[in-house]
């Protein structure tokens, strides 16, 4: 519940820095998660392994598409908070699980169960009546769907940890970041920091408020069952959805509310099914448990 708050309250965070272009965000968020990430593997004694895998130009590879992946979602979801865009940000986050499923039907070949094609024919219908009604497509929530969807799939092939991964990923942006930090400062003569302490302490801060949901989630990941994992997700996108409407005063009108609710419907559907699948599946080794 604490990652998943965490998640969900950053939009608050960032808006505090919505002064800074999304792009100079995305750098310092990288540069400062390398630096907080080092620490935490320096402390855990992980160090020797992200050496490792640096010297293994396959799983360099792997990381540097996931790489790709986050920092394209980092950027439109920043991007998307600083230009009053939230409301639609929740909704990419709240397709996310029902597109993850037709991710697992498309490359690792899961099975779709009936109740799951229905969820995800109702939740397509809301997104397509809220384009309708946009009167263009929700971009920023299908892309931050789709780029986090995908690497979901990288992630699930690569075979590092969480904090593991996470390192080798910031530390494959690090160059790239900190040469356009230094083409804009130098070149385009663009601020790339800020002019007070407290600016300041928010950018490195960054790579704190990366980290810290990140621990927590690998933290409960191993202790918890997955459904209940699956349950929580949702906490993040209602957070971030009410954050929008209530703290920031985005418009919710009567045709978003209408799109909005199929999509939830849809959710619902989707979440009770694998509750009631995962219960299902429990059942028998209780039974057999009791007979022998």
């Amino acid at each position: 519940m604490g990652a998943y708050a965490c998640w969900g309250l950053f939009p608050i965070y960032w808006k505090f820095l919505e002064a800074t272009p999304a792009q100079i965000l995305l750098c310092h968020r990288v540069v400062w998660s390398c630096v907080v990430l080092l620490l935490v593997l320096a402390a855990t004694g992980q160090l020797k392994d992200l050496r490792r895998s640096l010297l293994q130009p396959k799983m360099l590879g792997v990381y540097a598409i996931a790489a790709v992946l986050i920092a394209a979602n980092w950027l439109t979801f920043v991007w998307a908070v600083n230009n009053k865009y939230i409301v639609e940000t929740s909704l990419g986050y709240f397709i996310n699980p029902l597109l993850n499923v037709v991710v697992g039907y498309l490359f690792f070949s899961e099975r779709m169960r009936k109740m799951q094609w229905v969820a995800l024919t109702i939740a397509a219908a809301g997104v397509g009546y809220l384009t309708w009604s946009y009167g263009t497509v929700p971009w920023i929530a299908l892309i931050l769907a789709s780029t986090f969807g995908l690497y979901g799939v990288v992630k699930k092939l690569a075979p590092l940890n969480a904090l593991l991964g996470l390192s080798l990923e910031t530390l494959v942006l690090l160059l790239p970041a900190a040469i356009y930090l230094g083409i804009a400062a130098n070149v385009y003569k663009q601020p790339i920091g800020s002019a007070t302490v407290n600016g300041w302490i928010l950018l490195a801060g960054t790579g704190v408020v990366t980290t810290i949901p990140l621990v927590l989630f690998a933290a409960a990941a191993q202790r918890i069952p997955l459904v209940l994992v699956g349950l929580f997700q949702y906490i993040a996108p209602s957070l971030q959805f009410l954050i929008g409407v209530l703290v920031y005063q985005e418009p919710f009108t009567a045709e978003r509310q209408l799109g909005f609710s199929v999509v939830w419907i849809a959710l619902f559907l989707f979440a009770a099914e694998n509750l009631y699948y995962q219960r299902a599946k429990r059942k028998p080794n209780h039974s057999a448990m009791s007979s022998s």
